[in-house]
């Protein structure tokens, strides 16, 4: 139950209920993922803001709603990544628990995406930060790799070929096909440290690695965002 907590966070997705009022879906940082009905304007994403929510059901009252900055903008890739962002957010998170590491993570990306259009290297910086966000939230949801073993709780071998299994591990496989990945790519994650980098092999393993994982977290219903993003880069 909540009696006007405070909460500060961002709107992730909102849509209309009844004549004056949205439902919305907020990630916080006091409780994660947080439901609400707020009676009035929803504020725009990924602006901090600060409100009260109150209620014992899984939809809140939210009351008292402060915007803390000025509006943020995304176009083109940063607006694709900003939207995958919130759909795994909203599809993953679990209502009501905390996850302060993906809630500190996601601040920094959004401050991060306001950098893109003018990098030097905007794709690799783009693939490297979002690479980073999956690996926060994949760790606190539980779901942390020990790229050090294998499913049979051997050593990774670098010249083995292994399958990803989400709730086993890493499967030694006889031969090497698209969906498998080398030993050697594998154990290349074993001395990673949290906030650095990725290197170019890393990020070749990861984007493998944590795209069969959240579509397997998923399950049968695919990513808009990730659909919309496709069909804007072939159009």
């Amino acid at each position: 139950m909540m009696r006007n907590e405070v909460l500060h966070g961002y709107l992730i997705h909102h849509r209309r209920y009844r004549e004056k009022s949205h439902i919305v879906h907020l990630f916080t940082q006091e409780y994660g993922r947080v439901d609400g009905i707020l009676r009035q304007i929803p504020p725009p994403q990924y602006q901090p803001i600060r409100l009260q929510a109150t209620g014992k059901s899984e939809l809140k009252n939210l009351t008292k709603l402060e915007i803390l900055n000025q509006p943020v903008f995304f176009h083109g890739d940063a607006f694709f990544a900003g939207f995958y962002l919130n759909e795994i957010v909203l599809r993953l998170c679990p209502l009501e628990e905390a996850m302060p590491q993906t809630f500190q993570q996601y601040q920094l990306i959004l401050l991060q995406l306001q950098l893109l259009a003018t990098h030097e290297h905007a794709p690799l910086f783009l693939r490297q930060i979002l690479r980073q966000f999956e690996h926060v939230l994949l760790q606190e949801l539980g779901y942390a790799i020990d790229f050090s073993i294998d499913a049979n709780q051997q050593v990774i071998q670098h010249e083995q070929n292994y399958q990803f299994q989400l709730n086993d591990g890493f499967m030694p496989v006889a031969q090497a096909s698209r969906s498998s990945m080398s030993g050697r790519l594998i154990a290349t994650m074993q001395n990673y440290e949290q906030g650095q980098d990725f290197t170019h092999e890393q990020l070749q393993l990861l984007a493998k690695l944590y795209r069969q994982m959240i579509t397997s977290l998923l399950g049968d219903r695919p990513l808009k965002s990730r659909q919309l993003w496709i069909q804007n880069t072939q159009t």
